[in-house]
């Protein structure tokens, strides 16, 4: 199973490197054509091409270049409304006889649209009715039978990879502009997330200098966070963790005795609000700490907490 494996990757490494020595002029005027296109993006392909298509499709959207997938067979039955004379559509199928692709091609051409078609044909009736072709062709597929669609699959699927790159670097496309897209994801939350935007804010334990042991207890308690807050928020002097607390517990077994100013950590850790929270995350890493302040580190204000296991 093994040896079949690695055989299936060697005919498909060979395969992208046979349509990597394909790719020519036409690949630059297809980039170019896309940059100034003034519409949508549209992909279309029928069974395993439409399934790259869809891949494809994604890939553009989430990198700069505003597309989606239109299924042929639906669109030959009202999808076509979909497309506006100032979209580009690309079409896929390797063999470029596609029968449900052949059917809106008199569209497209009666809507002015241009149109890129991916084969592994040059001489196929799709790509001789397209505005410009990209060449996939491979000698042979991987699957043992060289039926199943395997290698040229997976070439169309890198020919778009190359697409989606070249307009991102023709683009200028930033790791910035890709977190817009992509606000739910870790690099979303890295590149867009701030402090202020998941801090608490409500109910923080703050209590005086001479505040009780009971009352420390209390405010811990009720505050939920494992710490308490000394002095005022325009006014910090430190914070005592339950750590803090059971440590000092253990050098002073006489509570009542205790007071905040015995166990507390001087001059805690604050960070600014516009603080973005991978950064934020970092530093409490670092210092292995669960919970940070949140307000001005110059002023020794505070205006809420954030808890890295609380997101």
């Amino acid at each position: 199973m093994q040896e079949i494996a690695k055989r299936v990757f060697k005919d498909e490494i060979d395969s992208l490197q046979e349509v990597c020595n394909l790719i020519d002029e036409q690949f630059t005027q297809c980039v170019q054509a896309i940059l100034q296109c003034r519409g949508k993006l549209v992909i279309s392909g029928a069974g395993k091409s439409g399934l790259i298509g869809k891949k494809i499709a994604a890939t553009l959207s989430s990198t700069g270049t505003s597309s989606f997938f239109m299924h042929p067979g639906e669109a030959f039955h009202g999808d076509l409304g979909m497309i506006g004379p100032g979209d580009l559509v690309v079409l896929i199928s390797y063999s470029g006889e596609t029968d449900e692709l052949l059917k809106i091609i008199p569209f497209l051409k009666w809507n002015k649209n241009v149109v890129i078609s991916i084969t592994g044909n040059p001489q196929s009736t799709i790509a001789k009715n397209t505005d410009y072709h990209l060449n996939v062709h491979i000698t042979h597929e991987a699957c043992p039978l060289k039926l199943a669609p395997t290698s040229s699959t997976t070439a169309t699927l890198v020919m778009g990879d190359a697409l989606a790159v070249a307009l991102m670097e023709a683009r200028e496309f930033q790791s910035e502009d890709f977190a817009r897209f992509h606000p739910g994801g870790s690099l979303g939350r890295k590149l867009l997330v701030k402090v202020k935007d998941l801090m608490r804010t409500d109910g923080l334990p703050f209590i005086s200098e001479d505040a009780s042991f009971t009352e420390l207890l209390l405010c811990m308690s009720e505050g939920r966070l494992g710490m308490v807050i000394i002095g005022e928020p325009s006014n910090i002097k430190g914070i005592i963790t339950d750590g803090d607390l059971r440590r000092a517990l253990i050098r002073n077994p006489d509570p009542i005795s205790l007071k905040p100013l015995d166990m507390m950590t001087a001059d805690p850790i604050i960070i600014a609000e516009d603080e973005y929270i991978s950064n934020a995350e970092q530093l409490m890493i670092d210092r292995k700490i669960a919970t940070i302040l949140v307000g001005s580190p110059e002023h020794r204000s505070v205006t809420g907490t954030y808890q890295i296991y609380n997101r």
